[in-house]
């Protein structure tokens, strides 16, 4: 029977020539082997004691728990109990000062029973007492209703020093009252410390089960390992039952020789082909009568690739590996072809219809995004291995960045690498790098073609490079390589670099013509890439110049905001915050249809627009009125552009949010035209989204009329304004997307707007948004009551003088003396102005927030003009006063009439300081000579 080829011939070997026996090591190597039947039994047996160890640790550990938990609440209920009925709490909790007394006892009894906490506190849960001082006049944590109606309760709850068992008492008076309680409380960390005691026997039990577990598997697997040669019954049988069937029905001649020369094994198809004599196996093969070189090819030291020699009347393409690089002894793995001249026709013919596949595999995965260094990395994957085993690209500095490439095509920076194990061996990526004139790469960017060498070790010119890195490269077993420059469009952009190793065929001169087509196709694509790249920074760049920079500084809310363009082109997305008269903030947030400069264009025109109509200070329904009819003109500005170019014109439409939120009442008062409401998170941590009526996006309303939302909201609630493009793309619906949003939102009552802002993009953003993103989350403030006067005017020109002094007291209370007489003047003739051409109600609002606002309101609703006065009239002078002293002035209208208000700087009082005009700031009139 001829000798086997497979791994058990391997060992026989071995062990004729005196394999040593196993050792300990290699057993248990074997024996965590689920391959082999030790290790099979091993995993079973170690399973079952692991799991038995686990429960009967487990049934310990909540034992003790149990029983340290009752324990636990017995100590808490006696303490609680004791210290309730003690002599002298009764009376402390009913004196003056309840916490002098019971600090001190408290802390008296926590320190002696051994307990974790001795709280007290009233019945409406302010704590006379604690352990952490600064918690104590601070609410206590949880319910203690029950306690309130005179029972003892224990239950176990998160306190304010982690979970605990805590126990409430409560401390009746004579009268039947409850007059304080008293709660004691062990710590569920205390209470597990003495479960921790019983552990070191179940551990030591558990080690000792699995070290007798484990020797005894471990001499189980060395006499398995003896007898299978570690091979499990499967393999062994798989093996030698297709052994000799796969040798001698293969059409591959297949021969093993030894290190000492002599051949080993040799199937039908190698005997066929070499002509060898009945039992060649065994001798040498010098003495098998095969021709010199042949005999020479079949013990040859070096690796040997599709070599085509001649034996007999036929032409064998020869493969020679040594057999000692795959765990075998020394000797050669010789593989034969017969390669007639039909054959070598059809191996060319394949080799072209695979290079074929690769440009055309080229052509389908490279370029599949706008990214500049993905498509370099492209290009690379693309290359190795079927084309080289190594691939590089640098390209020039600038081209990343979408700009125009670097002059000097000497120095490029390195981009992408595939195919390396090592990293030393390559500079890495990021690395600029300047070529030597002596190298591959500088003489491939200087002739704009192609260049190979298919033996580097033979060349040494480009070693000039850096010797040492050259050194590694050629250790690590780099054969050839081809540079070829990226050019296109007549640009150059940069290199690309092809590497093959010693196990592969060296580049040859048909080598190029792929080369050149595979950088031709990544060139176009990388070019595609950095025009892309510079015309979307510009794009963003625009779109951020018409976004706010900073937002303006107001008091009535505190707020953080985040804006993210899409990862492919610009939107229209806007937001804006605008402080409105009244210690009032306008929060708009708004989308326009469409993608590009266009869409960052017309957003831009909206924003503009907001701000001219907010100066009107209309509310929210007439805002988005007015605004509609903007992009209503836009809308025909560009379909009237687009029939003078020829190309059609697309529909402009935006949506928009617009919400007024008055810091003096709480109110906030929104519109919306299509899109979608924002989220409210409550002071107690209530998260809302809110249901505001919507109206048709903007442009596509036809003047339709719209609807407002009002509500009052607590101060410290946060309001969250965002677009779409948050909540919403391809790969999900927009119900999931606001289910996320309110997830995210849940537990944000104390976070800061900053904070929030950062947990929703955190949870909500998608990972590749399609659009672009606005966020806003606003916390509310209220501006404080003693800020705030207000005062019924009589409609009788007498009234003026009692509303003025009283005015003047209020600026003298707020430490406004230094205005008092620009107010005094101010608010003179707009009460006038209001008694005379104005209806009842009249009322005077003082505001001193920033500013000082001073606000007279009547049911009319003809607003005052300022007008230049003649110098014959007697009037028409008190506005242009107003307006010339007041920082802003103006008038808003409400369902019942209008509101004139001014707004006065607290420091308009005070003296300027006057400017330093030098010593010959007279010397620069001089009388002219006579």
């Amino acid at each position: 029977m001829t000798q086997s080829l497979g791994r058990p011939a391997a060992r026989q070997e071995g062990a004729v020539s005196g394999e040593p026996r196993p050792s300990w090591g290699q057993s248990l190597r074997s024996l965590v082997s689920v391959h082999s039947v030790a290790g099979q039994v091993f995993l079973l047996q170690l399973t079952l004691t692991v799991l038995l160890v686990v429960a009967a640790g487990t049934a310990l550990v909540l034992q003790a728990r149990d029983s340290a938990m009752k324990e636990a609440g017995q100590r808490s209920v006696a303490t609680a109990e004791a210290f309730a009925h003690s002599p002298g709490t009764l009376a402390a909790m009913k004196s003056a000062d309840p916490g002098a007394v019971l600090q001190p006892s408290s802390e008296a009894t926590r320190k002696a029973t051994g307990v974790d906490y001795v709280v007290t506190f009233s019945p409406k849960g302010i704590r006379w007492s604690h352990p952490d001082p600064h918690l104590i006049g601070k609410h206590v944590i949880g319910s203690f209703a029950p306690a309130l109606a005179g029972r003892t309760v224990t239950s176990t709850f998160n306190t304010s020093v982690g979970p605990a068992v805590n126990t409430t008492v409560p401390v009746i008076d004579t009268d039947g009252s409850v007059v304080g309680l008293v709660g004691v409380g062990i710590t569920v960390e205390n209470v597990n410390a003495g479960v921790s005691d019983r552990l070191p026997l179940l551990v030591g039990s558990a080690v000792g089960a699995l070290l007798v577990v484990t020797a005894g598997s471990v001499l189980v697997s060395k006499r398995v390992r003896r007898q299978t040669h570690g091979l499990d019954p499967a393999e062994l049988s798989r093996m030698y039952e297709h052994h000799d069937a796969v040798l001698h029905a293969v059409r591959e001649g297949v021969l093993i020789t030894s290190g000492d020369g002599r051949l080993l094994l040799a199937n039908d198809e190698a005997k066929r082909l070499l002509g060898l004599p009945p039992g060649a196996e065994g001798q040498a093969v010098a003495e098998l009568g095969l021709p010199p070189h042949m005999a020479e090819l079949l013990v040859t030291e070096r690796v040997v690739t599709d070599e085509v020699h001649r034996a007999g009347d036929r032409l064998l393409a020869v493969n020679v590996r040594s057999t000692a690089l795959y765990g075998g002894p020394a000797g050669n793995a010789v593989t034969l072809r017969d390669s007639t001249e039909l054959r070598a026709l059809a191996g060319k013919a394949q080799a072209a219809r695979e290079r074929l596949q690769l440009l055309y595999d080229a052509g389908v995965r490279i370029g599949t995004t706008l990214d500049v260094v993905r498509t370099a990395e492209e290009l690379a994957q693309v290359a190795v291995p079927r084309f080289a085993d190594v691939a590089t690209v640098e390209l020039l500095d600038g081209v990343t960045g979408g700009g125009e490439p670097s002059e000097d095509t000497a120095e490029m920076r390195r981009t992408a690498v595939t195919g390396i194990a090592r990293e030393d061996v390559f500079y890495p990526v990021g690395e600029l790098i300047r070529f030597a004139p002596s190298t591959l790469m500088a003489r491939s960017m200087s002739t704009g073609h192609a260049v190979f060498a298919n033996d580097l070790g033979a060349a040494g010119d480009w070693r000039m490079q850096h010797p040492e890195r050259a050194r590694r490269i050629l250790e690590y077993g780099i054969r050839s390589q081809i540079s070829v420059p990226l050019s296109a469009r007549g640009v150059v952009l940069g290199l690309a670099n092809f590497w093959r190793m010693e196990s592969t065929a060296s580049f040859e001169s048909e080598d190029l013509s792929t080369a050149e087509e595979l950088a031709a196709r990544a060139a176009v694509a990388i070019d595609n890439a950095r025009r892309f790249t510079r015309e979307h920074a510009m794009a963003v760049t625009l779109q951020r110049s018409l976004l706010p920079g900073a937002l303006p500084e107001q008091s009535a809310l505190e707020v953080a905001h985040q804006y993210l363009p899409a990862e492919a082109g610009v939107g229209g997305d806007w937001f804006d915050l605008i402080p409105l008269p009244g210690a009032r903030v306008a929060l708009v947030v708004g989308d326009v249809v469409g993608h590009g400069v266009r869409a960052a264009a017309t957003m831009g025109q909206l924003r503009t627009a907001v701000h001219n109509f907010s100066s009107l200070d209309l509310t929210p329904d007439e805002l988005l009125s007015h605004l509609d009819d903007q992009v209503t003109r836009i809308g025909a500005d560009v379909a009237r552009e687009g029939e003078g170019d020829g190309d059609g014109a697309g529909i402009v439409g935006a949506t928009c949010l617009y919400a007024i939120y008055d810091a003096v009442t709480g109110h906030v008062t929104m519109a919306s035209s299509g899109h979608p409401g924002p989220a409210v998170v409550l002071p107690d941590g209530t998260v809302t989204l809110l249901d505001v009526p919507v109206s048709p996006p903007l442009g596509l309303g036809e003047s339709m009329p719209m609807e407002t939302l009002e509500l009052l909201l607590p101060e410290g609630s946060q309001l969250v304004l965002y677009t779409d493009g948050l909540i919403e793309d391809r790969h999900r619906d927009f119900d999931t997307g606001i289910e996320m949003l309110r997830a995210a939102l849940s537990h944000g009552a104390d976070r800061t707007p900053q904070e929030t802002c950062a947990e929703v993009l955190g949870a909500v953003m998608p990972e590749r948004p399609d659009d672009d993103v606005a966020l806003i989350v606003a916390r509310t403030r209220l501006l404080d009551p003693g800020r705030v006067a207000e005062w019924d005017v009589p409609c009788h020109p007498a009234a003026v003088a009692p509303v003025r002094s009283a005015c003047l007291r209020q600026l003298e209370t707020w430490g406004l003396d230094g205005i008092a007489f620009t107010t005094e003047l101010v608010l003179s003739e707009l009460i006038t102005n209001a008694i005379r051409y104005g209806t009842q109600p009249v009322k005077v609002r003082l505001l001193y927030d920033r500013n000082l606002i001073c606000e007279i309101s009547d049911g009319s609703s003809t607003a005052p003009h300022l007008r230049r006065a003649a110098t014959t009239d007697e009037g028409g002078r008190g506005l242009f006063l107003v307006a010339h002293y007041a920082e802003r002035w103006g008038t808003r209208y409400s369902p019942r009439g209008k509101v004139i208000w001014a707004e006065l700087s607290p420091h308009a009082g005070e003296p300027e300081p006057a400017p330093d005009l030098g010593d010959d700031f007279l010397d620069q009139w001089v009388e002219p000579e006579i």
